[in-house]
Order: C-alpha cells, then structure tokens, then sequence
C-alpha cells in the first residue's frame, strides 16, 4: 500500500496556526512575569520518592523520648532479685547457716524440744557411722556385722553434716531425721548438698519411758 504525500499548501497552514496558537498563550501571561517551566523529571521523581519527602526540624524528634526522672528513679528504686535459698556448690562451711535455715523454713517444726533433740543427735551419728565406719557397733539392729565390716565410703577427717532437722513422718510415734552433709569419697571425690533420711519409731519401755528407735536401711 502507498501513502499519497502531503500538500506543501497543507504544511504552510499547519505551521500559520501553530504560531498564532503560541502568541495567543504569550500574550495571556502578565508583563514581566515568566511563564511556569515545565516539570523535569527529577522534579517528579521527588514528587512520587517517600525518601525525599520533608524532614521535621531537629529540635521535634519522632523517636521515642528518653525517661523523665520520676521514671528513672522508680526504676533504680526497685528491690533486686530475692537471693537463692541454697548456697552454690563448693560454697563450704559459710553456707551451712543458709541450708539450715532453708530448712527450717520449708518443713516447721512440729515435734516437742526433747525429742527433736533426741532424735537430731540420734540421726547425726548414725549417718557418720553410715558414712566413715566410726560408732556402727552401737547400733547393732542397724548395722548388722556384715556391714560393720565394710570399707567405709567416705574419710573421717572430710565428711561434714551441713544440715539436719527432725520431723514426724506421718505419725506421733514416727519420725525422720533429715541431713545433708558433704564428704569426700575413696576415689577423692569431695561432694557436698548430698542428702541422707533416717525413719524412728517410737517405743515405750515397761516403766513408761519412750525412746526412739532408728529403722534399718531399706
């Protein structure tokens, strides 16, 4: 397909009004006042990127605003954390005191002086003779002869009872003696925070007296 070319008489006439169009547009505009420049494209471009949108002065940040003092002292005012009942491991005689009274604190007493006594000094020899040999000839229903004869666990001169409460167990005529002691071992091993558990009963003579009785090991 050909295209018939355009008339020179045409394109002379197109040029005549596209003058006159632009003279009417100049005299429009006041005197001395330039016409409006057309947007470039930078001008868009800041026109549509968040990025290049206005700043707020310096002296009204948009963050977060710091602490007024009331808070800060409110804040320094409040009691630190409760320190653990227990000591830590290793902590060594200093921290026998504070296993005593953790203790006495999570289990009351409930057994009358004398036999609390009793039965804490009760409880106390018969873990060391447990633990280092020493004394189990005295109580031959608890340790029978076959035991007496056993190497003991744990050396004389490094075993300690750090702590010891006596309770009933369930009954008036019972109770448990409760210890925790550290020792060192054959191997050389020294441990503390270990925990041992001594049962009694309640046994009354036939002149009326009750004593009590430790219970062989189970």
């Amino acid at each position: 397909m050909t295209t018939t070319p355009r008339s020179p008489r045409l394109l002379v006439l197109s040029t005549v009004i596209l003058a006159v169009v632009g003279g009417v547009a100049l005299l429009g505009v006041p005197h001395g006042q330039q016409p409006p420049a057309p947007a470039t494209a930078s001008a868009a471009a800041a026109a549509t990127d968040p990025s290049t949108a206005a700043v707020p002065p310096a002296s009204q940040p948009t963050g977060p605003r710091p602490p007024s003092p009331a808070s800060t002292t409110s804040a320094s005012s409040t009691p630190a954390a409760p320190e653990p009942a227990l000591p830590p491991h290793g902590e060594g005689p200093a921290g026998d005191r504070a296993i005593q009274r953790s203790l006495e604190e999570s289990w009351p007493a409930d057994l009358p002086a004398d036999d609390e006594r009793e039965l804490l000094a009760a409880g106390r020899a018969l873990l060391r003779a447990d633990a280092t040999g020493v004394g189990r000839a005295k109580w031959p229903e608890v340790f029978p002869a076959s035991d007496q004869a056993v190497v003991p666990g744990f050396a004389a001169a490094r075993f300690r009872i750090q702590a010891a409460i006596a309770r009933r167990d369930g009954s008036p005529d019972k109770a448990v003696v409760h210890l925790v002691w550290a020792g060192m071992d054959r191997g050389g091993t020294f441990t503390d925070l270990r925990i041992s558990d001594w049962h009694f009963t309640r046994e009354s003579s036939k002149k009326g007296a009750s004593t009590w009785t430790p219970q062989p090991r189970t």
